[in-house]
């Protein structure tokens, strides 16, 4: 019979999505997870989920999208968040200057 934390690692929710994503992507062990607050695993899940849409679709264009969206629609749409964030970053970082506006209402005054 296994012990009873391998009965509550399978059958756990938290297993899967919390403590599993925190070892094997960000290299946590088990002490330094239970040293952690909620909140701290939180964000470091959420940080997690950003970077993995952050670079989701690195290295493909837009002929490359078009072409897999042609079996696969979403894909499109995934894309199209993907350029949403990574630009959204990139003004964050400055890496990137927000695009000026013009107003025509502004300027007619």
């Amino acid at each position: 019979m296994p012990p009873i934390f391998v009965n509550w690692m399978i059958a756990a929710p938290e297993a899967i999505f919390l403590y599993i994503p925190l070892m094997k992507e960000l290299g946590m062990d088990w002490s330094e997870i239970k040293a952690s607050t909620k909140q701290e695993l939180e964000g470091l899940l959420y940080g997690l989920s950003q970077y993995n849409k952050y670079h989701q679709f690195d290295g493909y264009d837009d002929k490359d999208i078009s072409e897999m969206a042609k079996n696969k629609p979403q894909i499109r749409s995934d894309y199209y968040k993907y350029v949403e964030l990574k630009d959204e970053y990139d003004i964050r970082m400055g890496v990137k200057r927000p695009e000026k506006t013009f107003n025509i209402g502004n300027m007619a005054k």
